[in-house]
């Protein structure tokens, strides 16, 4: 057996499959196709995916205020990638504070949560391979990315 990048990357697809991770191919997700799950290649947020995550593990907390948290998290940008890297990590670990009007009229604040910490099988792990991402000129196109959406909460 001769071992290249193609052999490498169908064992790490086998070993994320034995984990219980859903597998998905890049092309058959990408723009354009039936099963497109991003309106362009320079989107790297499975966008619907993470609405129903969020809708799933904050149900409590008004569509509004939800929609909000994720509007939040799709513009995480600041001038440096190490910045916006750690501010995602920080709504990520911590939750995207949001505020929204309570039935007497107050002000309530939460935090909407994007994983669920306490119970790491209640994730919905995603596993996809040759995810083509184009920002500007640069084309890049991964191996293997790792999606995690909260679909099941425990």
């Amino acid at each position: 057996m001769s071992l290249n990048e193609s052999t490498v990357e169908d064992a790490a697809l086998s070993w994320f499959a034995e984990l219980g991770y859903e597998l998905g191919h890049g092309p058959h997700i990408a723009p354009s196709e039936p099963a497109a799950e991003r309106e362009s290649f320079n989107e790297v947020v499975l966008e619907g995916r993470l609405r129903e995550a969020i809708h799933r593990l904050n149900s409590g907390i008004p569509k509004e205020a939800r929609e909000e948290a994720l509007r939040r998290v799709l513009r995480v940008g600041t001038p440096s990638l190490t910045q916006t890297n750690r501010a995602f990590h920080r709504l990520l670990r911590d939750g995207v504070p949001v505020e929204y009007p309570r039935p007497d009229g107050s002000i309530a604040g939460d935090d909407v949560r994007l994983v669920n910490f306490d119970d790491a099988h209640a994730n919905d792990w995603l596993a996809v391979n040759q995810f083509t991402v184009i920002e500007g000129q640069q084309t890049r196109r991964p191996d293997i990315v790792i999606f995690s959406m909260v679909f099941r909460w425990a």
